[in-house]
């Protein structure tokens, strides 16, 4: 495990942190099921996401997902008042979704 520079985040190496099949293809829309594998797909990168921002006092929660694929986060604990949060929202939460989920395009916190 790693600190990324100028953040506090710690990222897992890219083989430990990246299971087969999480890079997939995006899902077609149409596909019926498609919204749930979405939503599964996020909170698989989420959850391993997660120990690092425990690892520093703070957690993360999903709240949803809007129409236009924008991931609505709710950070917790230290994140709270942290003033690298905006960091780790932007590069480690938002990068990672975005690249292991293609569908995601943006990602925002909310209260």
């Amino acid at each position: 495990m790693s600190k990324l520079p100028e953040t506090n985040l710690r990222v897992h190496p890219p083989a430990a942190a990246v299971p087969p099949g999480v890079g997939a293809e995006p899902i077609d829309p149409a596909r019926p099921g498609a919204e749930d594998a979405v939503i599964a797909r996020v909170r698989m990168v989420l959850n391993l996401i997660r120990p690092a921002v425990q690892a520093d006092g703070g957690d993360i929660e999903l709240v949803g997902i809007t129409p236009d694929k924008t991931v609505q986060i709710r950070m917790h604990g230290a994140c709270v008042d942290c003033p690298s949060s905006t960091v780790t929202l932007q590069m480690g939460i938002a990068r990672n979704l975005k690249q292991h989920v293609p569908e995601v395009k943006g990602v925002e916190a909310v209260d």
